[in-house]
């Protein structure tokens, strides 16, 4: 197995006032050579973004957008006419295809709102655009992978144009879990929410990264409770 770590102290950093980002991956002015993306995996942002404010409408094309409140809750509308309000617990998912633009804006103008942005290169280009969102039960993810993202929207996930899946997990402290991979030609990619583990001698902290590649399946032991994204990729 490879591993290749990404600590959460080495994330590009972004700080607007309004917004204060962390970039996993080069994005907007944050641009390293050696941080590009794992396979499809193109961007992994960590945002917060003070009450009220938030992305003026914008456009995308061609990339799978996704996004992930874990804490507050996010005001989106797109041009395909969808208007809604995405909390923590949810999943929302946009394919951009040939062309779409959108705003994103924190629903609350009291708390701030803590989001992860994802972006995942598509599989297929020009298609037409698209917009999924679903909520997840977190008691069906204690010690066991919940899928939220997956080519076929398989248990309830949403549907993504391209071979990944998401899961999350919340792992209680001193427990071992392992995932199997949905293909054993890919890699993925370990995103600690909050928490601590061990990935073999690596100790993994919140907000820590970690790229796997060459693999079967990882046994994951957890040293606190924890929170876990992740992304199983083609790469």
């Amino acid at each position: 197995m490879k591993i290749k770590i990404h600590k959460s102290d080495s994330r590009g950093i972004a700080n607007h006032g309004w917004l204060n980002s962390r970039h996993t991956y080069s994005f907007s002015n944050y641009h390293e050579p050696n941080r590009m993306g794992f396979g499809k995996l193109r961007v992994i942002n960590d945002d917060i973004v003070d009450p009220s404010m938030g992305f003026g409408t914008h456009p995308h094309e061609n990339m799978e957008i996704i996004s992930i409140p874990l804490r507050g809750c996010l005001r989106h509308e797109d041009s395909m006419g969808n208007q809604h309000i995405i909390e923590a617990d949810e999943v929302q998912i946009m394919s951009a295809g040939t062309g779409v633009t959108h705003s994103e804006y924190n629903n609350s103008d009291v708390e701030p709102v803590n989001f992860l942005q994802i972006w995942i290169l598509p599989k297929l280009r020009d298609i037409k655009p698209r917009y999924e969102q679903n909520r997840f039960d977190s008691a069906n993810r204690l010690n066991k992978f919940q899928l939220i993202v997956s080519p076929d929207g398989e248990e309830g996930s949403v549907s993504i144009n391209q071979d990944v899946y998401f899961s999350l997990i919340d792992i209680d402290k001193d427990r071992t879990i392992s995932y199997e991979l949905h293909n054993s030609n890919n890699g993925i990619y370990l995103f600690l929410i909050s928490g601590s583990m061990m990935l073999e001698e690596h100790c993994l902290e919140e907000r820590d990264g970690a790229e796997l590649s060459s693999i079967s399946n990882v046994d994951l032991l957890a040293t606190t409770d924890t929170q876990l994204l992740c992304i199983e990729t083609p790469v």
